[in-house]
């Protein structure tokens, strides 16, 4: 996910938003660099937000707030606030599953690639807690539609973890199954902990719980 500092204030992330914010009046800039601009500080705002408040609780005017723009401005890149959760989920998706195709498909025996994949995912959603939350807690509030896009999601890490293992025979493909829904259930909890260290924390415990599998 995006490089952040290491855990700002509130309020500290608000100043650095207006620092980026862009120059009112003429500026020059293009008017689709300056929609990609706005776009992703609501991205952002809705993942701070959201990991402060709730999905229940977060409003647009809470959105709008935090990323600096217009209620305007918000309504010409999304149809309402489940729209804008979203793209910030999906953006959010797509940075894990990068994350874990590359550790997935690299060079190591099978337990190797694991460490590292796992390694990345934890390290992924730890770098970025607020889009972490969103991520795995705050989607449960979110509708039916992003709960199938979740399932999807974790299908897709459940063949990234079968094809690691070279996992062909049935029994193998559920034990892969099984590992993941039990990471997902792991990290959830910590998040929902606000745990953010404890996530990291996880790899060890995991990976030597995937060793002794192996051994057996």
């Amino acid at each position: 996910m995006m490089p952040r500092a290491a855990n700002p204030s509130p309020s500290a992330r608000r100043a650095g938003r207006s620092a980026q914010q862009l120059p009112r009046g003429r500026h020059g800039i293009p008017r689709e660099h300056v929609a990609q601009a706005q776009r992703g500080r609501m991205l952002r705002a809705i993942a701070e937000a959201m990991a402060e408040q709730g999905y229940v609780q977060t409003s647009v005017a809470d959105i709008i707030e935090r990323a600096g723009t217009s209620r305007e401005t918000f309504y010409q890149q999304f149809s309402s606030k489940q729209d804008c959760f979203i793209a910030a989920y999906e953006l959010a998706a797509a940075r894990v599953l990068a994350e874990l195709e590359r550790e997935a498909h690299s060079e190591g025996t099978p337990l190797e690639r694991f460490d590292r994949a796992i390694g990345a995912y934890l390290d992924t959603l730890a770098d970025e807690p607020e889009f972490a939350r969103l991520f795995m807690v705050e989607v449960y509030a979110a509708g039916e539609e992003v709960l199938e896009s979740r399932a999807a999601i974790q299908r897709r890490f459940v063949e990234l973890v079968t094809g690691a293992f070279g996992a062909r025979e049935r029994s193998a493909r559920f034990a892969c199954e099984a590992l993941v829904a039990a990471v997902i259930t792991l990290v959830t909890a910590r998040l929902a902990a606000r745990d953010v260290e404890g996530l990291r924390r996880l790899r060890k415990p995991l990976t030597e719980l995937v060793r002794h599998a192996l051994e057996r």
